[in-house]
């Protein structure tokens, strides 16, 4: 599996992003597809997940209600729309997948994936 994370950027606070992350190399209807991020000297963080079967999605308190995640089977693309912006949302942000349908407490521990995307930087600032 290839994964391709684009559609980072700049932008002032408040404003909104949208990230892709594009597979290729198998079918996308199952599996786990998890977001994180690595601000500069930080840890990299859990951001958000989408279970493919039943579409089920978690997030991160921080960004739960500013950023949704949406998927299009026939690009064989996830998206993170990030809306509502804060100067501490600026960090690379990584996609990645993993075979298995992971439960809630699962998909958070960025270990468990199997395959990583370049990652995008996106960049909060006035």
């Amino acid at each position: 599996v290839q994964l391709q994370a684009s559609g980072g950027g700049l932008v002032q606070p408040g404003g909104s992003l949208r990230l892709s992350c594009a597979a290729s190399g198998r079918t996308f209807s199952s599996g786990t597809v998890g977001w994180f991020r690595q601000a500069p000297e930080k840890e990299r963080e859990f951001v958000a997940a989408m279970r493919l079967p039943d579409r089920n999605t978690f997030y991160e308190a921080s960004v739960k209600g500013r950023f949704t995640l949406s998927r299009d089977n026939a690009k064989k693309t996830v998206f993170l729309q990030l809306n509502g912006l804060k100067v501490e949302d600026t960090a690379t942000y990584y996609c990645a997948y993993a075979i298995p349908n992971y439960i809630a407490s699962a998909l958070r521990d960025d270990s468990r994936y199997e395959y990583w995307g370049q990652g995008t930087l996106v960049t909060v600032s006035s």
